[in-house]
């Protein structure tokens, strides 16, 4: 079973589905990313790793039923479908094209979240994935989203814990100020992501002018590098 925290990716065109989505999902514990389209969620999986990804079947351009195709052969992620079309050859069709579960519009948030926990118990785990992040003497807890120095508890405010929650996920992985502001919700654009990245260093850095841990990478954004 997995003991990390779940990184999921919904591609659809409809963005209010999408926006209720990522915020049911967000809040049942996963951490959630957007696209709009083939293309956009190309973008999204060549800078970030997802556990699962819940695919809309009909969008302009390429459908879901060809991305999924090209995306299944390099890639064993598992694939929930979403199709406003269910008969029985479309469901078929789906999953012919890599689909491990297929999901009819409409549809009940709690089914959906219920056939993705059931996806992810069954998808392998490729590694035991650490719970706390060393940084020198401060220890962030991912599960709880807590921060501590020495045993000590470190005040974090609700976005500097989805920041750094979202840079402990992928230790090592530039971050692009865009996917940051998808994973953790912050608003105000990309210099709020600036703003809240400077004051967290100032509570995991002993330099915040010189940062060891959490990096500005030119041209990509934030990397954090724990111990």
């Amino acid at each position: 079973m997995r003991t990390d925290v779940p990184h999921i990716l919904v591609i659809d065109d409809d963005h209010r589905l999408c926006k209720l989505l990522a915020r049911y999902l967000t809040e049942h514990g996963s951490i959630v990313a957007t696209a709009s389209d083939a293309a956009d969620a190309r973008s999204k999986l060549e800078s970030l790793t997802f556990d699962l990804i819940v695919l809309d079947l009909m969008m302009p351009g390429e459908s879901g039923l060809d991305f999924a195709a090209e995306f299944r052969r390099t890639s064993s992620v598992p694939i929930l479908m979403l199709t406003a079309m269910g008969e029985p050859e479309d469901r078929i069709a789906g999953l012919e094209r890599g689909a491990d579960d297929y999901l009819v519009k409409p549809f009940e948030p709690r089914e959906l979240l219920l056939r993705i926990n059931n996806i992810l118990r069954r998808a392998p785990v490729p590694k035991t994935a650490a719970t706390e992040v060393r940084m020198g003497e401060m220890v962030f807890d991912m599960e709880r989203e807590e921060l501590r120095k020495n045993g000590q508890p470190v005040r974090l405010t609700s976005v500097e814990a989805a920041l750094l929650k979202a840079l402990a996920s992928q230790p090592g992985v530039p971050l692009s100020r865009e996917s940051l502001i998808e994973l953790t919700g912050a608003a105000g654009g990309d210099r709020a992501v600036d703003v809240q990245v400077t004051r967290l260093r100032r509570k995991i850095e002993r330099q915040p002018r010189d940062p060891r841990y959490l990096q500005t990478v030119r041209g990509k954004g934030y990397v954090l590098k724990p111990d």
